[in-house]
């Protein structure tokens, strides 16, 4: 299974598994396996791609 989080890049938009009341969230960057996504609801996180497995919703 390909990594995903890797090919996550800023303008694509997200959600994360377990916390689907933060919203949509619109990725700011991923570098070096740190994604930071700004969330409609609880605003800009910064994500660890190697713990979390972000769910893509659109790029």
């Amino acid at each position: 299974m390909a990594d995903l989080n890797a090919m996550l890049a800023p303008g694509m938009i997200v959600r994360h598994p377990d916390h689907p009341e933060w919203g949509d969230g619109q990725v700011q960057s991923n570098i070096g396996g740190k994604i930071t996504v700004n969330f409609r609801e609880t605003g800009k996180q910064v994500i660890d791609g190697a713990r979390i497995f972000l769910v893509l919703v659109s790029f």
